[in-house]
């Protein structure tokens, strides 16, 4: 188990551009509106968002807690870790698998996370190293997929399935992103990449639909704002959405956790 940390959840995708760290910092802000104690590991060593996300600003770097572990910053009421506190942001990260593997677990490892009910790690997308990493090094409670309705984005979204039932670890269920697109000038909505995929892929691996968000421009400025939906607009039905899904996360790893405890994989 990883020190001060009850349940971690993955939340990942099979490919980027599906809005996964959008869905990760909202969920996690949703969670911590449901009365848990979150944190958010944003695993995403080559591009990690979560710093702006959060509105944390450039240049902020976590104190030192004890010989060797970092205190994790705060923001809107959840504690996060991401190598963007760690480095200049337009510092190319210009490293192969294993010291992006060891950077992964010296942030999970050394951060001074204190009593969290949920750490939700915002995955890198692909199949690669950090996954693997993860899988054999840590007890995930449980994986949420993102995707959208796109036929591509499905396809991946599969693989990422298959990866982690390849390693034992439960998929709680499919978020799908960008379902319909809301016009802000008149209000008529249009799947522009497709429907009902996030759906027919959920049935197809026998998990759940945990909820379906729409493409719209507000969701996008607050989350570059540094003020996700869900604190920024608490009464908008996208940010009903994330409340809604984070409620479905919690059951689903309460019901893991009484069918046995989370599994870890050794080397």
């Amino acid at each position: 188990m990883i020190e001060g940390v009850k349940h971690i959840v993955a939340v990942a995708s099979g490919k980027g551009g599906v809005g996964k760290s959008t869905v990760t910092v909202n969920l996690a802000l949703a969670m911590a509106a449901e009365g848990y104690r979150v944190g958010l590991l944003d695993a995403d060593i080559y591009g990690p968002s979560q710093a702006q996300m959060l509105g944390i600003g450039e240049g902020v770097r976590p104190q030192q807690a004890g010989e060797n572990q970092f205190q994790p910053l705060e923001a809107h009421g959840i504690q996060a870790m991401s190598m963007a506190f760690m480095v200049d942001i337009n510092e190319p990260m210009v490293w192969r698998g294993p010291m992006v593997a060891g950077a992964f677990q010296q942030m999970l490892n050394q951060t001074a996370w204190n009593d969290l009910d949920y750490l939700f790690i915002d995955m890198p997308p692909g199949t690669g190293d950090i996954q693997l990493t993860l899988a054999q090094k840590v007890p995930v409670s449980g994986a949420v997929i993102v995707t959208t309705p796109q036929d591509i984005a499905l396809l991946d979204a599969r693989k990422g399935i298959e990866m982690f039932r390849k390693v034992n670890v439960p998929v709680l269920g499919v978020v799908e992103n960008m379902s319909l697109h809301v016009c802000s000038e008149c209000g008529h909505s249009e799947p522009i990449f497709g429907a009902g995929g996030g759906e027919r892929i959920a049935e197809q691996y026998q998990t759940k639909l945990l909820g379906q968000l729409p493409l719209t421009l507000s969701i996008r400025e607050q989350s570059d704002g540094g003020r996700p939906t869900v604190i920024s607009d608490p009464d908008s039905e996208a940010a009903a959405t994330f409340r809604g899904v984070a409620r479905a996360v919690a059951e689903g790893v309460q019901g893991q956790q009484s069918e046995g405890p989370a599994i870890s994989f050794g080397d």
